[in-house]
């Protein structure tokens, strides 16, 4: 049979392992709130090549939820604390909710998503390669490569 001391350090071990793994939770959505905290106190701007005419919100709307093929969308990587808020500020939909409409274009072949990117350097190079590229980044990170299209509040 089982001794009475190997049940006790069963116990203190399943404890200590319980509470190691709820701090580095714990410390995961710390860090999580912190980066997403961060992109709500900078702003987002909508940017586009230096010789690119103007575009609407509306244009850049549709553009990103797959009613317009006018411009090439670049998009920030999925989950980014800066894609989450652009697509609640310029679409009003959720993560979960822009999967599914870009999931429902893909089954019907009608288009195909932005091209994902994984950071704001990167896709502020595509813009500024292409004159027909739409992104998104930090207000901060604009420089003569680009131009502001439209700030994003």
């Amino acid at each position: 049979m089982y001794s009475a001391g190997r049940w006790t350090s069963y116990s203190k071990t399943h404890t200590t392992v319980n509470r190691h793994v709820k701090s580095s939770a714990l410390s995961t959505l710390i860090l999580a709130a912190f980066t997403a905290a961060n992109v709500h106190a900078e702003d987002i701007v909508v940017i586009v090549n230096p010789a690119a005419a103007p575009i609407s919100k509306e244009q850049i709307a549709d553009l990103y939820l797959g009613r317009s093929d006018a411009w090439i969308p670049i998009d920030q990587a999925v989950g980014s604390g800066i894609y989450v808020e652009f697509y609640k500020k310029v679409t009003g939909r959720d993560s979960a909710q822009i999967k599914a409409i870009w999931s429902r274009i893909l089954f019907t072949g009608r288009g195909v998503p932005p091209k994902q990117l994984p950071d704001s350097a990167a896709v502020k190079k595509a813009v500024a390669a292409n004159p027909k590229a739409v992104g998104y980044i930090e207000k901060s990170a604009v420089d003569a490569s680009v131009k502001v299209a439209l700030p994003i509040d």
